[in-house]
């Protein structure tokens, strides 16, 4: 095969690069706006959900953040060490396991409400151009919101 065959293999001409490199690129300018709040990246967004639905099953967290359990175990063992939820089981189904937001981890909420718009000011697009890079990266997951 001639040099031009492998071209489908150039960095270049994949999508999955410029995809991976600007995730982590957003990800390190949360970096010392979360570091104030003593949380990961992952732990934020976590939080996120928390604050939002109070009291969540592993499982359900899982589906909402496109993560493992094998992810989300120490991210909610740190969490909890933080105080800012708690863990325990179902009583109706004790293989299922609950998270629920402690009155630490509500408080956090005030201290994070300012880091959308700390982030919004580092990403440098349009507020058009947001809300289309939202809807097409919603696309490649599924649909999923």
């Amino acid at each position: 095969m001639n040099d031009s065959g492998y071209d489908v293999l150039k960095l270049e001409n994949q999508l999955c690069f410029p995809l991976y490199a600007a995730s982590r690129e957003v990800i390190k300018q949360y970096r010392p706006f979360l570091e104030a709040l003593d949380l990961t990246y992952t732990q934020y967004i976590a939080m996120m959900v928390f604050w939002e639905e109070k009291k969540i099953s592993v499982k359900e967290l899982g589906k909402k953040l496109f993560l493992d359990s094998g992810t989300l175990t120490p991210v909610l063992k740190s969490l909890e060490a933080k105080g800012f939820l708690k863990r325990y089981r179902s009583e109706e189904d004790e293989r299922v396991l609950l998270v629920e937001i402690t009155a630490a981890g509500e408080a956090l909420k005030d201290k994070a409400v300012s880091v959308p718009e700390k982030i919004a000011g580092c990403i440098r697009l349009e507020p058009e151009e947001v809300m289309e890079l939202y809807r097409l990266l919603y696309k490649i997951l599924g649909g999923n919101l």
